[in-house]
């Protein structure tokens, strides 16, 4: 059964945006109206299906559930606004980007008074989850909004969770990339500390991929770095952003994240290297760097 017959639209066809589009596009009969600031990204939504739009207003004007899938909490925060000032009454805005709790609750209570819906649903599973629509979505905001819009996050991720009230699915995901960006760098800071120590890294990874050290993100990242292909799949930016606004909150709270400052330090010194657009796991540099190695297939044994 479908859950509502409208028009859907998707803002933000990035390295994430667009396979969640795509997966949306794919998966359900609603006509979709797609846009992103790069033409090449409106061309690829188009050769699939969708409807490609050279101006978003169209989308703001026309759409009854619009998706945001953007990279900066200023970006979200203007085009929230833009719905609020040119949308309908009843539109349904389901933020789908990494975004500031304190955000999404300021703008959910101006989109309130206007009649509008504004629903926070974060996302984790990196591009293979979005291409693959296997990503876990973290959803906050009124509970009938969420039933509403359930069946139609279904079609982007395997797993949809509602956590509560407004904000709570941006909470949600601030959590799931502290362990994520506090076990990336443990991760990067015991690679770099085996081979340091003379072994070699990709016996290691074989070694203990399977144990208790292993994880999704031990599978997906020490090959990439192995193999010194630092593409990003996700980026520092974003993750970096992500624990800049947990610093924020953790702040609010009048409580202390040690671990994710020590992280977010190693990521603003990627920023200062101009490094801050490639994959996450390219941290590890930082750590090669202090340690005096490289982390890569056929690093020599230290006899």
């Amino acid at each position: 059964m479908k859950p509502i017959n409208k028009r859907i639209g998707f803002i933000g066809l990035g390295v994430m945006g667009l396979p969640m589009a795509l997966n949306l596009l794919k998966n359900s009969d609603y006509p979709i109206l797609g846009y992103d600031v790069f033409r090449e990204k409106r061309s690829i939504f188009k050769v699939n299906g969708g409807k490609s739009l050279d101006h978003v207003d169209e989308i703001y004007q026309s759409c009854d559930i619009i998706f945001l899938c953007l990279p900066s909490n200023d970006l979200v925060k203007s085009s929230i606004q833009e719905i609020i000032d040119k949308g309908k009454k009843g539109t349904i805005i389901v933020d789908l980007s990494s975004t500031s709790p304190s955000l999404i609750r300021e703008m959910y209570e101006k989109a309130r008074k206007a009649g509008i819906n504004l629903f926070d649903s974060p996302v984790s599973g990196g591009e293979a989850g979005a291409i693959a629509g296997t990503l876990v979505m973290m959803c906050g905001g009124d509970k009938v909004v969420f039933d509403k819009v359930n069946p139609l996050l279904l079609h982007m991720g395997s797993s949809v969770t509602y956590m509560g009230t407004s904000g709570c699915g941006s909470i949600a995901k601030l959590a799931n990339n502290m362990i994520a960006g506090c076990y990336l760098g443990a991760m990067a800071e015991g690679l770099a500390f085996a081979v340091k120590a003379g072994l070699d890294p990709e016996t290691l990874f074989n070694a203990i991929k399977d144990g208790y050290a292993g994880s999704p993100i031990f599978a997906a990242k020490v090959p990439k770095i192995l193999s010194r292909n630092f593409e990003a799949s996700a980026r520092i930016a974003v993750h970096q952003k992500d624990l800049k606004n947990a610093i924020k909150l953790a702040e609010e709270l009048e409580v202390e994240i040690p671990m994710s400052k020590i992280v977010l330090d190693i990521m603003n010194e990627m920023e200062e290297l101009g490094n801050v657009n490639e994959d996450q796991c390219a941290i590890v540099k930082i750590y090669e760097k202090n340690m005096g190695v490289e982390i890569k297939k056929d690093t020599p044994f230290v006899n």
